[in-house]
């Protein structure tokens, strides 16, 4: 009889155990319902993958540079059209002025008269 009671208490015991891990398993599994644990997984889902595609974006631009470079500009030009379209005659007008009176300092025409200054001087 005493092997039996014996057998009777570890029987007992490996049951008290078993219950007690399936209530930890169980809470385990309430905590991981819980609205703020799956809000919480979410959100390290989505910065895992922003994350990822970051990187992803990084190693582009990286092996890229200058066709999306040359994208980038042409992406703001276009987004600016209008001011462009508006203001661009204005400074071409200005920019061709600016031009126009730096080659007229340069022409020879202009030097001519302090030259024939100078030869009246010196006679």
């Amino acid at each position: 009889m005493p092997g039996t009671r014996n057998r009777l208490i570890n029987a007992a015991r490996r049951s008290m155990l078993q219950r007690a891990e399936l209530h930890r398993r169980l809470d385990v599994a309430k905590a991981a319902f819980k609205p703020k644990a799956l809000l919480d997984r979410g959100k390290y889902r989505v910065g895992e993958k922003v994350d990822d595609a970051a990187h992803i974006v990084r190693q582009e631009f990286r092996d890229n540079r200058l066709p999306i470079a040359l994208a980038a500009a042409a992406g703001v030009a276009w987004l600016l059209r209008e001011p462009i379209k508006e203001h661009v005659p204005k400074l071409a007008q200005k920019v061709q002025d600016l031009a126009e009176a730096a080659m007229d300092k340069f022409r020879p025409d202009a030097a001519e008269p302090y030259l024939e200054e100078d030869d009246e001087a010196a006679e």
